[in-house]
């Protein structure tokens, strides 16, 4: 069988239209798509051949027409390189067009960053990956290339189920569990899932959180925190709640583990109501002075819906979480997800199957917790020799911690680090409008988001921020 026009080389869409044969408008189609933007300065052209070939036209039309661009200045043409559109000076962007400068001349994006809620992505173990995403393919079967299911695959299931029992002390089994796509979508299946009603949440929490709920229909009522988590024991006098979201691990943001009491007490009440726990354990394998705090969901399986993610152990871009339900729900979320929901990634599924059952996620984690620590020791010393005033709080666990301020301080110290190209997050951003009004004021530094070359110097800018403490304080 002769060569056929569809294995030729480069796809180029041209519409030879207009007046004047088709040279004229092969030539005016090249200059539009050059002039507007559409084909970009080096953009390798296809061949002569292959554009003649997709256009249905004669080749020499083709050559011609190049030959005249390059003549003319759009493309250029050289031996074993092809044919490119021309390198060419581009027009210098109006004042009005122009990025408005961010304080003390910094561009918009600060220079450092410790806001919460990522993990240093530059530590993504992209060689131990790669080989685990080998091996996967390999041992692949051809059906694991299809659409796949609702539930995700049998092979990570399988895993996460030996894995989450040994790390997490959760009772799971490979048929309670179902892959999302992030966090986000499994609390908003788990929305849907539970009808009409109300759903508790902390008081300090994540606000996109509460509006994934409320966009299912559910309404929010927020549990108080203080010093020993949520205030659970406030669960048995509201009306209407159907369930709540507790970090019970590490507090987001407060960052304290729930007292057992109130540990308990959630269950009691699931259990005397009906009603369900959704435990978001978002980072409780970052624990670095003791054994880590058990999933509340070994407690009680049949009330408790336990959701991890890979998000903060390896990275947000993967799009993978987990949630292990109590038998009653697994049907009603699986109908949800069925219904055209988005769905993760058959090969990266595949391969965090591979990367926890080698071990490498369990050497990773370990040495995570090495630089988190050693990062966390080393913001708490400096805050001791520059900041001896401030008071850290929510160090045993996760990748953030609390700055305790002086009152009415926090806004006018955020705002004081961005003039540092600081980003910085204050405790009240995570407040809920809806619980009584906070009397906190507090830092919230995500020690962990930084790459470990940038850390001192965003630590220095953070020093700089804080107000300045006075010897023996």
């Amino acid at each position: 069988m002769g060569n056929s026009w569809a294995t030729f080389g480069r796809d180029l869409h041209l519409d030879l239209t207009g007046p004047g044969g088709l040279r004229a408008a092969l030539l005016r189609a090249l200059r539009d798509a050059v002039r507007s933007g559409r084909l970009a300065p080096g953009t390798r052209l296809p061949s002569s051949r292959s554009l003649a070939a997709d256009l249905g036209i004669a080749r020499n039309t083709v050559a011609d027409a190049y030959a005249e661009l390059v003549a003319e200045g759009w493309l250029s043409a050289r031996q074993g390189s092809g044919t490119r559109v021309a390198a060419r000076v581009l027009p210098r962007a109006t004042p009005a067009a122009r990025r408005t400068p961010g304080p003390a001349g910094h561009a918009d994006r600060p220079r450092f960053d410790l806001t919460p809620g990522t993990p240093d992505v530059s530590a993504f173990p992209r060689t131990a990956w790669l080989a685990a995403a080998r091996r996967a393919l390999t041992a692949a079967p051809s059906e694991a290339f299809g659409y796949g299911t609702a539930r995700g695959r049998p092979e990570l299931r399988t895993v996460l189920a030996d894995y989450l029992a040994r790390a997490r002390g959760v009772r799971a089994d490979p048929d309670r569990i179902v892959i999302c796509a992030g966090f986000m979508q499994g609390l908003a299946l788990l929305s849907r899932a539970l009808g009409t009603g109300q759903l508790a949440v902390e008081s300090y929490g994540l606000d996109f959180h509460r509006a994934v709920i409320t966009r299912a229909g559910l309404g929010t009522v927020p549990l108080t925190v203080d010093e020993r988590g949520a205030r659970t024991e406030e669960l048995a006098g509201l009306d209407g709640v159907r369930a709540a979201l507790l970090t019970p691990a590490h507090q987001f943001p407060t960052g304290v583990p729930l007292h057992p009491d109130r540990r308990a007490a959630a269950v009691n009440w699931a259990r005397s109501t009906g009603g369900f726990i959704l435990e978001d354990d978002y980072d409780g394998e970052f624990r670095y002075d003791r054994q880590p705090v058990g999933a509340l969901q070994g407690l009680d399986a049949d009330h408790v819906v336990y959701l991890g993610t890979a998000s903060k152990s390896l990275a947000p871009a993967l799009r993978l979480s987990w949630m292990v339900l109590p038998d009653r729900l697994v049907d009603p979320v699986l109908a949800l997800k069925g219904t055209g929901e988005w769905q993760s990634g058959t090969l990266d599924q595949l391969t965090l199957a591979e990367f926890l059952s080698s071990g490498a996620y369990d050497r990773h984690l370990r040495g995570m917790r090495l630089r988190y620590r050693r990062r966390r020791d080393q913001l708490v010393a400096a805050l001791a020799d520059h900041a001896p005033q401030v008071h850290v709080s929510g160090i045993a666990a996760g990748l953030h911690a609390v700055l305790e301020l002086p009152p009415g301080t926090e806004q006018s110290i955020v705002q004081g680090a961005r003039w540092q190209g600081l980003a910085l997050e204050g405790l009240r951003r995570f407040h809920d409008p809806a619980a009584p009004p906070a009397s906190r004021d507090a830092l919230v530094v995500a020690y962990g988001t930084p790459p470990d070359h940038s850390f001192t110097h965003a630590l220095d800018a953070l020093l700089r921020a804080l107000p300045p403490g006075e010897p023996g304080e």
